[in-house]
């Protein structure tokens, strides 16, 4: 398995590469989908991109938890998190991957 990341810069040099805009247009054009996504998701938005999987926000109930070390009861305070949900197609995307 790889080590490597995928970062902002490797996504913008995908673009210039493949669609043939500048190295900063390319940047920009990156930064505003990430920046869309982003505030969509702020906005508690559903986020699907199709054949890559879907982004959601979802509220937590407050709940009590327990310090595994001494046992002592904690109050665990309501929040929102985000969750991913690949689609099949990157599923099975990534289970090919493991097999080579």
């Amino acid at each position: 398995m790889s080590n490597k990341t995928l970062t902002r810069m490797d996504l913008a040099e995908a673009v210039h590469a493949e669609v043939g805009l500048s190295r900063n247009d390319s940047a920009d054009l990156v930064e505003s989908i990430l920046t869309h996504v982003s505030d969509a998701l702020a906005a508690g938005e559903t986020v699907k991109i199709s054949s890559f999987g879907t982004f959601a926000v979802r509220d937590k109930a407050a709940r009590v938890g327990r310090n595994p070390k001494t046992g002592e009861e904690v109050p665990i305070h309501p929040r929102r998190v985000l969750t991913f949900r690949p689609s099949h197609l990157m599923k099975d995307k990534v289970a090919a991957g493991n097999k080579a």
